[in-house]
């Protein structure tokens, strides 16, 4: 008897599950990055908001995501957790995944034939230099994309190859939805197509520039990575087994810049998003706030020994020292409209300490280079503009030099997961590693090393963490 989810054992399922017919869906969603995040956030906004629009997912680098959902029909089960409890649900709106180094022209073809394309490729899949938001043209995969437009590894580049199919077709084009935690993503990525573009034909990046709709976006929920436990409990919900499942907490926010161009686009404001005028408001907030607190936490936590950041804010030092942080961020951090920032952050720290959520420090602390200008060190520019102090953002800082040193507090090793990892470990070795870290300009620019009111507190903090520790250094 087959005990695989899929259509044909979709009936024998007990929890929630798609309420139509799948076979209306048509493939007219494709999304880069098809990783746990989005199937527990955009795909189930997809799914709640009805209509026929499917999502053909697509894997940029490995096939272990197409290998666990091919045989499933593209279902899988989503797992809310929190402390009363675990509700599950299967979610039909992924019709199949495409690897895209086994078939790019496969991807292209199915990018060229949607109304909308998605990403959530996390911040080093932009191929771009943090520090000024601009395409990196030696970034190997822009290099190679350049000299085979068909065949692209990129995100960008295969997002530009599926608009110059639709531009040559005659085709007005798809819109363009990135889902990462950027600043002004949706601003950013265009500037980042368009500046590929300009390299491929000046003509085809005058026609991005002029039709393509690339809304901003701020989206919200955690998502830890799966576990063995996590199909060990779906097997449980549903009676099937199901080698894809996903665990998140029950919070959700998806806010969506109303800037589609005419281009078509699922009714997520149905399933609860948030259609706006400006996103800006939202992004800097959650920015700034949630994931400047989850970075600074994941990398003292990390030295301190937590596994979690629900270990990290149960720690009464780590609770105070993110306290503190956020009374450094808040003043510089306009609240959007209808929102109390202050009740923003206890619900924050509501949402970090849940015991069912285990969001890994060691996996938010992944590509820190990448993350640090937008979510700390943005803060800093203008604390220090103010001519304000910055004891724990500095002191956040000072635990990541620390932490891609490569060796923790007991003498191991770490795996570093980072663009810059190797380059970051040889320049975070010794007396002088702040000073070495902070001449890294694509990171820290120009302006912060050449600057005694950050330069000095990060010294200071590296100083005491490599003397005392992570635990007492945070108190």
């Amino acid at each position: 008897m087959n005990d695989r989810l899929s259509n044909a054992t979709l009936s024998r399922v007990a929890v929630a599950k798609p309420g139509y017919d799948r076979a209306v869906l048509r493939p007219r969603i494709v999304h880069l990055g098809l990783g746990a995040f989005f199937r527990a956030h955009g795909a189930v906004y997809t799914e709640d908001a009805g209509g026929d629009w499917g999502i053909v997912g697509v894997s940029l680098q490995r096939p272990d995501q197409r290998d666990r959902l091919a045989s499933q029909d593209g279902l899988y089960t989503v797992m809310e957790r929190d402390g009363s409890g675990t509700r599950a649900r299967v979610i039909g709106s992924v019709l199949s995944v495409l690897v895209a180094p086994e078939d790019p022209g496969a991807v292209i073809a199915a990018m060229a034939a949607a109304s909308v394309v998605s990403l959530t490729v996390t911040e080093k899949g932009y191929c771009h230099n943090p520090a000024t938001g601009r395409l990196d043209p030696a970034h190997p995969d822009i290099v190679h994309d350049l000299a085979h437009p068909d065949a692209p590894r990129s995100a960008v580049g295969f997002i530009v190859a599926g608009l110059a199919v639709r531009r040559t077709a005659g085709l007005k084009p798809f819109a363009v939805v990135t889902c990462d935690n950027l600043p002004a993503n949706g601003r950013l990525l265009a500037g980042l197509v368009r500046d590929f573009a300009a390299l491929r034909d000046t003509a085809l990046a005058d026609w991005i520039a002029m039709n393509v709709a690339f809304p901003a976006t701020m989206v919200d929920r955690i998502v830890p990575e799966m576990t063995p436990a996590d199909v060990k409990d779906a097997r449980a919900a549903i009676g099937l087994t199901d080698a894809a499942p996903v665990s998140h907490e029950p919070f959700r926010q998806w806010v969506i810049e109303d800037r589609f161009e005419g281009a078509e686009r699922p009714a997520w404001e149905k399933a609860g998003a948030q259609i706006v005028a400006d996103v800006a408001p939202f992004e800097h907030m959650k920015l700034r706030l949630l994931n400047g607190a989850h970075s600074a936490l994941a990398y003292l936590g990390y030295l301190a020994g937590c596994e979690t950041i629900f270990d990290a804010v149960s720690d009464p030092v780590l609770n105070g020292f993110v306290r503190r942080l956020w009374d450094e961020i808040l003043p510089m951090v306009p609240s959007p409209p209808d929102t109390d920032l202050r009740r923003y952050i206890e619900d924050l720290l509501m949402r970090f300490a849940n015991p069912t959520v285990r969001h890994r420090t060691w996996q938010i602390a992944m590509d820190g280079s990448q993350k640090l200008p937008q979510r700390l060190l943005g803060t800093i520019r203008e604390r220090l503009a103010a001519g304000l102090p910055i004891p724990s953002l500095a002191l956040s800082v000072a635990a990541w030099i620390r932490y891609v040193g490569g060796v923790d507090e007991k003498g191991q090793p770490i795996d570093v997961r980072d663009p810059l990892a190797v380059r970051l470990r040889a320049l975070a070795g010794g007396d002088d590693a702040v000073t070495r870290v902070l001449a890294v300009t694509e990171i820290f620019g120009t302006d912060l090393p050449a600057d005694p009111a950050f330069v000095g507190p990060v010294t200071e903090a590296y100083r005491r963490l490599r003397q005392y520790g992570a635990q007492v250094v945070a108190q």
